[in-house]
């Protein structure tokens, strides 16, 4: 990623920084009697990928619940088959449920669905009726509980949609349904969450971390940081328990000093702060200028969305973070949010002309050309998302947004014509944090269903690498010590299966992630007997089986689980492994 040096044969890591690149003989110079010599035996390295958005603590919750993601990352592809999946982690997993007193799942996506349709209530009350039950959409913007849930938290016919939030109720009728939109379905998160103790926070952080590692990225991002999530962070980094570095932004609403550094601690620094100013375009929560193509269930056709703060609150938010010199991360999927972000970052440089921040746009699904040019003139970096295009790229085109808008979603074309930088993220728990299947959507922009979302925001393989590696290091401040493999920077690495650059492009998605290396150390290595299947996340989930003596079987069918490799067996669930820590504890 090193422009004046795009290649190299060989590379010397000294103290966890790169003191040499070049040919073998070049680089073999440094060498000194202690040195550990490696050949890759034809491999491919790369810079480590930095991470341009996600979400490290709900990652671990995406670990340490029932997998109901649609394929090709899990089986839920009809309500039975969910109800199947949460019924079989609940089993396996009893004393994790006894002690937390839910059964969760996290993935669902009813544009995936063979109903087309979200599940309700009464479909989870056939999983449980004593236990709630709450399953997370994978946009996480969204969920569904089951009439145990409800009755918990007190959500009925009575309760009246908060600010910011939905609760879909039946036909005809004020009782719920069972689906909650965006701040509606936090109250219901914020129930769950509410039950875990320091040691499953704790251990949600590392094992977010380390499914990140899996996939070569060695800085991982916390894109809305909150309450118990951002004091696991802090603790773990105390700790040392961090494989990777991590960089947060508390919610700049929720979080009054977030005290924002440039210099890590124990790998975790707090990099500036986040704003949420709509929903998902796959929930149809996403804030349009323009209505969606299908309106959800009980909309009418003019029906565009909403934002979930005002006009007011997003110009003081932007305000408070220039005021103060914080990087602000703002969260805009639809474009009418994207005008209201656009307006405040205005507005705060015209009264703070000497500050520099870096603005992040994060997402920009719906971003129209116009508003591109505005980002450009306003320097405000553009972290989008084109694996929405293999995720979600048939919906959008003939549910969400109609031919004409979906083929600009996150429209990487209009922003290169500009000689902007861009990042490209994978938002997970959204998805799996899966950085080639990111590459492979950059790209190729695929759907699903083989057809092309877009052509002409198609990008070149290099440059796609560049928005996984030095453009997303720009974006975090960081680009002087990571992004390339250049001499003085850290040596963060991701060794590949195969070469992207010289690959097929409709193979970039099934090339695997061999090791990765933080500072000259491995923190991630595939096991040999699985380097040819899909990456361990897929399958179940936790990385660390070091402890297990057999597996039990796997719920992907034809696939035979090795330990080690996330497989779905007795001791898979982190969620029951921090359970069992703190049991020990108290």
């Amino acid at each position: 990623m090193n422009d004046t040096q795009p290649t190299a044969e060989a590379v010397a890591v000294k103290d966890g920084k790169i003191l040499a690149v070049g040919t073998m003989d070049e680089v073999l110079e440094t060498r000194g009697d202690a040195t550990k010599l490696i050949d890759l035996g034809g491999k491919t390295m790369l810079p480590g990928f930095i991470d341009s958005h996600g979400h490290t603590y709900m990652v671990g919750i995406q670990a340490s619940t029932a997998n109901v993601l649609p394929p090709p990352d899990g089986n839920g592809s009809d309500i039975p088959s969910i109800q199947t999946l949460l019924s079989d982690w609940a089993e396996n997993n009893q004393e994790a449920v006894k002690k937390v007193g839910w059964i969760a799942g996290f993935g669902y996506d009813d544009s995936q669905l063979a109903e087309k349709r979200h599940p309700a209530k009464e479909d989870l009350d056939k999983v449980s009726t004593e236990l709630p039950v709450l399953i997370i959409h994978q946009s996480g913007h969204l969920g569904v509980a089951n009439s145990k849930a409800l009755e918990l938290a007190g959500i009925d016919a009575s309760t009246e949609n908060p600010n910011g939030g939905v609760f879909r109720r039946k036909e005809g009728t004020n009782e719920p349904n069972g689906v909650c939109e965006e701040y509606a379905f936090f109250m219901l998160v914020g129930k769950l969450v509410g039950t875990f103790d320091n040691n499953i926070n704790d251990a949600l952080v590392v094992e977010g971390a380390k499914l990140q590692a899996s996939y070569g990225y060695t800085t991982a991002q916390e894109g809305r940081a909150i309450g118990s999530g951002l004091a696991a962070m802090e603790r773990v980094a105390d700790s040392g328990e961090l494989p990777i570095d991590l960089v947060s932004y508390p919610d700049v609403l929720e979080v009054e000093n977030p005290k924002p550094t440039m210099e890590y601690k124990n790998h975790y620094r707090v990099g500036g702060v986040k704003l949420t100013i709509d929903g998902s375009p796959q929930g149809k929560t996403a804030w349009l200028t323009k209505p969606y193509f299908v309106p959800p269930d009980g909309q009418d056709k003019d029906y565009v969305g909403y934002s979930a703060i005002d006009q007011e609150t997003t110009l003081a938010a932007v305000e408070k973070a220039y005021a103060n010199g914080w990087q602000i991360l703002c969260h805009c999927n639809g474009d009418a949010a994207s005008d209201r972000y656009i307006a405040a970052i205005g507005k705060a440089k015209e009264k703070h002309p000497d500050v520099d921040n870096r603005p992040v746009l994060i997402h920009g699904q719906v971003l129209r050309e116009e508003q591109v040019e505005s980002l450009h003139k306003l320097d405000i970096f553009p972290s989008l998302f084109p694996m929405h295009t293999y995720y979600w790229g048939d919906f959008h085109r003939d549910s969400v947004l109609g031919p004409e808008r979906a083929t600009n979603i996150s429209p990487t074309g209009w922003v290169l014509e500009r000689g902007m930088m861009f990042g490209s993220h994978h938002d997970a728990p959204v998805a799996l944090p899966d950085s080639m299947r990111i590459l492979s959507a950059t790209v190729t922009r695929k759907t699903r269903t083989g057809k092309v979302l877009g052509p002409e925001h198609r990008v070149p393989v290099a440059t796609a690498l560049k928005a996984l590696t030095i453009w997303a290091a720009w974006q975090h401040f960081e680009e002087k010590t990571k992004g390339s493999i250049e001499v003085g920077k850290l040596a963060d690495f991701a060794v590949l299966s195969d070469n992207p650059l010289e690959i097929d492009e409709d193979k970039l998605a099934d090339i695997k992630v061999l090791e990765t290396i933080k500072e000259g150390k491995s923190v991630y290595k595939r096991p040999v007997g699985n380097a040819s299947l899909s990456n361990p996340a897929v399958f179940g989930i936790t990385l660390d089986h070091s402890g297990d003596r057999h597996c039990e079987g796997s719920q992907i069918p034809g696939f035979k689980p090795v330990c080690g490799d996330g497989c779905f067996n007795h001791g898979l669930s982190v969620m029951l492994r921090a359970i069992e820590s703190a049991a020990v504890a108290k």
